[in-house]
């Protein structure tokens, strides 16, 4: 990639970083209900006072006047991001939204990953199957898994899960992330706890994503497979096993390797109902809490780190496309 081309793309992630700012700070504000307004009430019911009286305080309580000019709130609050700062709560005055995101991104990313990974692998595996046997019945399955799969949203699929394996068979937890009594620390009991209560969720993420990854596998393998050096490495004479492994599935596989950045900056943006119906203390777990606690600041905070994660993502998809495949040539 030419010098002039980063630029460009690194001009065009700024952009889209800069209308992520402004769209997530105007739409929040646009949307009905305030913390202000359910806070007021409940003070005014607990103290006995009347419900102005009560917005005046709470108002003065979170640093936090809805009826300031939209402009002078935005200034302020970029003003805030260029020192890196998110803002604090609403409702957990304590807690700032950098110290939220910084304790719950380490679980989201932990399930995201696995679930990436070993998805991956078992998709890649069946897309080359499909490519060499797409007579056989295993094509067809996995074809019909995958339509299905994508039909039908991942938090059905965690109802599912939870209904069978935490309700009805008792072998999983319903919440959490770990077993409370425990200490955290590495050592094996407490890092046992954490896999065994992220099962569910990573089970519901792989068994979304596996039927994703073995169309697209199969896609680019049968590309693979109509390219001249396949036929000549047959010519020459090398071992079926040789082709599939060191010309097709190697050369298959790049596209595929640039989505996985892009497929993780999308489970970021996508956890919030698998989470909050496992009560897994991620990203979107606490996207769910503020949305319900009508918590504008955490909102909006995570939804910018959501959009600066997808960015992130496809800026170094990007990249490592002309990288990894030097036939490419990114248009400028």
């Amino acid at each position: 990639m030419s010098k002039r081309v980063f630029l460009k793309r690194l001009a065009s992630a700024g952009i889209t970083l800069v209308l992520a700012v402004i769209l997530t700070f105007i739409l929040l504000r646009l949307t009905p209900g305030s913390a202000i307004d359910q806070w007021a009430r409940n003070y005014a019911n607990q103290y006995n006072i009347t419900l102005d009286e009560a917005y005046i305080r709470v108002a003065a309580m979170i640093n936090y006047d809805p009826n300031e000019p939209i402009i002078s709130q935005f200034f302020r609050y970029v003003s805030s991001l260029v020192q890196g700062d998110l803002g604090k709560s609403m409702v957990h005055q304590a807690l700032s939204v950098n110290d939220i995101i910084a304790s719950a991104l380490p679980w989201t990313l932990f399930v995201s990953s696995i679930a990436l990974a070993v998805s991956f692998v078992i998709g890649i595996f069946l897309g080359v199957m499909m490519a060499y046997n797409r007579k056989s019945w295993l094509d067809p399955i996995v074809s019909v898994y995958s339509v299905v799969t994508n039909a039908v949203p991942d938090f059905i699929l965690a109802i599912l899960l939870l209904i069978v394996f935490s309700f009805s068979l008792g072998w999983f937890p319903v919440n959490g992330a770990y077993n409370f009594r425990l200490t955290p620390g590495l050592n094996l009991e407490f890092v046992g706890s954490v896999f065994y209560y992220a099962t569910l969720p990573i089970l519901t993420y792989v068994l979304t994503m596996i039927g994703q990854w073995a169309l697209m596998m199969k896609g680019s393998a049968v590309g693979v497979l109509g390219e001249d050096y396949i036929e000549a490495a047959k010519v020459r004479g090398l071992r079926e096993k040789t082709i599939r492994k060191n010309y097709v599935q190697k050369n298959a596989i790049i596209p595929l390797v640039t989505q996985l950045a892009v497929f993780l900056g999308a489970m970021l943006g996508g956890a919030i109902l698998v989470e909050n119906l496992f009560q897994y203390p991620g990203i979107g777990y606490y996207m769910g809490e503020a949305t319900r606690q009508r918590d504008y600041i955490v909102m909006q905070g995570i939804l910018l780190f959501i959009a600066v994660s997808m960015i992130v993502a496809n800026f170094i998809a990007d990249l490592l496309y002309s990288k990894l495949d030097p036939r490419i040539k990114i248009e400028e």
